[in-house]
């Protein structure tokens, strides 16, 4: 049973994405801070925060999924700006095609998630 939003294999690869990309970021040049710099940090930690919001929401089946929903839409955000990045020689093609993956693996396991809803509410309180 899950306890809280950290025991979802799904916020664990998107918080470890976003802290990896926070870290690779750092390397970026400094007239993109404000630009994709700073795009591609906000919309891969969103990724995450809208995850754990919707745990949060879970006893509200539409809720959740719509919080999913906002999570698998930052996920495709970021990957627009990975594709930036590489396009930009900030990343290489080797990084950028591992990133791309792993986030297609959360688009996934958000997906799966969303279809099936009801195997994430709170248990209900014993009489």
């Amino acid at each position: 049973m899950f306890r809280g939003h950290r025991d979802l294999r799904a916020f664990q690869l998107a918080y470890k994405l976003a802290m990896e990309i926070f870290n690779e970021t750092k390397t970026f040049p400094q007239d993109e801070r404000y630009s994709l710099t700073s795009q591609i940090r906000r919309s891969s930690r969103s990724v995450a925060a809208n995850i754990a919001e919707g745990f949060r929401k879970r006893q509200y089946p539409s809720m959740f999924v719509s919080k999913l929903a906002d999570a698998d839409a930052e996920a495709t955000e970021t990957q627009v700006w990975l594709d930036f990045s590489c396009d930009c020689g900030y990343l290489s093609q080797e990084h950028y095609r591992e990133l791309t993956t792993r986030y297609e693996e959360v688009g996934r396991m958000l997906s799966r998630m969303m279809a099936d809803p009801e195997k994430f509410l709170p248990a209900s309180p014993q009489a």
